[in-house]
């Protein structure tokens, strides 16, 4: 227990000697945070102060684990994963230090990730089964490859988006590494219990700096560091008695940013956003928009995040049923703190899935219809064809009418309408928009005047518009002989004098016949 206490009292020197030094560092290289709308602070705080959690951690780390001692023996039994450990975590904390400083892509990111996972799973650190008792075993398979890699980059980058207050997510892992700790210190596991104080110290040491109002925030450098630390010794510290407790304490001290994780990319699948894309609707942001401040609101996720482990640590004095029993009462703890904060809401999510299922089903219905025009409108070699063409994508994309003035060869001026057959409800809303044409062997630009059905989504209108201006780009005027009057064979046709007057008055008529529920025009 000595070493114990001079590992977690001597990384937190550490920490508290070498946080001061990388501030003026990042000061003198003048690397901040960046101040926009989703950030907290209103003022420049150096952004690399995982560099000092990192060296307090493996200062005390390394030296430890080479005495020639009962620790040391432990660890060249398991020196390899150790090493692979280490290397792994440090090879993110670098990547993670290289978008503190020049901003790396998120997919490289990811990459990055992925790859230090599969070497982490390369030499062993692998979950492989799922035992609940020594009577219930699942054995993975293959599948422990994909299942470990999922688990540290899922977690990694939990980490790193709960990093969005003072203190917030260098306190939430503390808690973690004490529950792995003691974990590691119940089921004798020396060696991961040196590593899990260690970093315990040095986030102590850190916190002192973090805490609101913090003087440096840990970065990328520093939550992707320990994202991946954590997750990867979550692993390396399962044992085959115990596999179900060793993953799940730490799914639990790490449960409010693996929920807040899902629920933002759930979130933003509902908004058809890329899960990747930042916004402010993290749960400590709603605890923000409730009025709290910030230290309240850090204090608050610590308590919880105790409660949740707390109940959770009860599962090391289980067996069986009783431990299924309490993890699963700890997830609707948690579940619920979500619940009561506004985080998720099940109505709103399940009308949310649905709108996105109409809109998807829209837009792959109405691009159908676009490919069908597209075919049409590419074998049209006169214009009554290439009208008739436009008439039917009209009427399959919920068009309500169509207004083309257009002048012949010989100068005569003449409107094309089209409009939708049956009535239009009097409320639905219309889009209406303008198209410019060019003629062949013309300069004249024709003005195509356009109103669409909204249908109770501007969104899928636009899609419309988008589709329909493309059949049109595509297969345009300009693609047909010039147009001669005996050609126009066509009904709704006008002649008009060519005044915007007119063009106004035949779209007042048309409106007056949809409100009165009237057939269809014949002639204007």
């Amino acid at each position: 227990m000595k070493t114990y206490l001079f590992v977690y009292l001597g990384s937190l020197a550490l920490a508290a000697m070498f946080t001061p030094i990388v501030i003026l560092i990042a000061r003198t290289l003048n690397i901040y945070d960046d101040i926009n709308v989703r950030k907290i602070h209103g003022r420049a705080v150096p952004r690399i102060g995982g560099v000092s959690i990192v060296l307090a951690m493996l200062g005390l780390t390394l030296p430890v684990l080479m005495i020639n001692n009962e620790i040391g023996h432990a660890f060249r039994t398991i020196q390899d994963k150790v090493l692979v450990l280490l290397a792994g975590s440090v090879f993110i904390f670098l990547i993670g230090l290289l978008d503190d400083v020049r901003r790396v892509p998120v997919r490289m990111k990811l990459l990055a990730q992925t790859t230090a996972a599969l070497a982490v799973c390369a030499f062993g650190l692998r979950i492989e089964f799922i035992a609940l008792a020594d009577w219930f075993i699942l054995d993975l398979g293959w599948f422990s490859w994909p299942f470990t890699v999922l688990w540290i980059v899922g977690i990694t980058n939990a980490v790193n988006l709960i990093d969005g207050l003072d203190g917030l997510a260098a306190g939430i892992c503390a808690i973690a590494c004490a529950v792995i700790a003691v974990f590691s210190i119940y089921t004798g596991q020396m060696v991961m219990a040196v590593l899990m104080l260690a970093l315990l110290g040095s986030l102590t040491g850190f916190l002192f700096f973090n805490f609101n109002p913090a003087r440096v925030f840990m970065g990328d450098c520093g939550s992707l560091f320990l994202g991946f630390m954590l997750a990867a010794s979550s692993v390396l510290s399962t044992t085959k008695s115990f596999t179900l407790v060793g993953l799940a304490l730490p799914a639990l001290a790490l449960g409010i940013p693996i929920f807040d994780t899902l629920f933002s990319m759930l979130r933003r699948f509902l908004e058809r956003r890329s899960i990747f894309s930042a916004d402010r609707s993290h749960i400590h942001h709603k605890l923000l928009d409730m009025g709290l401040h910030q230290r309240h609101v850090v204090l608050l996720i610590y308590l919880l995040t105790l409660l949740v482990t707390g109940v959770g640590m009860f599962m090391m004095a289980t067996r069986n049923l009783g431990t299924l029993l309490i993890f699963g009462g700890a997830l609707a703890l948690l579940v619920l703190v979500f619940r009561l904060f506004g985080a998720v809401g099940l109505r709103d999510t399940l009308a949310a899935l649905q709108r996105r299922r109409n809109i998807d089903q829209q837009a792959k219905d109405h691009r159908r219809d676009f490919e069908r025009a597209q075919l049409q409108l590419r074998h049209a070699d006169n214009f009554d064809r290439w009208w008739k063409g436009v008439q039917k994508a009209a009427e399959k994309m919920d068009f309500a009418w169509i207004i083309l003035p257009l002048q012949t060869r010989d100068g005569t001026r003449k409107t094309l309408l089209w409009r939708r057959k049956g009535p239009v409800p009097p409320d639905e809303k219309l889009l209406e928009i303008t198209l410019p044409l060019r003629q062949r062997r013309s300069e004249e630009i024709l003005r195509m005047i356009l109103a669409i059905q909204v249908n109770g989504s501007l969104e899928s209108a636009g899609n419309r518009v988008a589709l329909f201006s493309r059949l049109i780009d595509e297969h345009g005027l300009e693609d047909l002989p010039p147009i001669e009057p005996e050609i126009l064979h066509l009904p709704q046709i006008t002649e008009y004098s060519g005044e915007q007057e007119e063009i106004t008055e035949i779209k007042r008529d048309i409106i007056t016949q949809m409100v009165n529920n009237t057939s269809e025009i014949q002639e204007l």
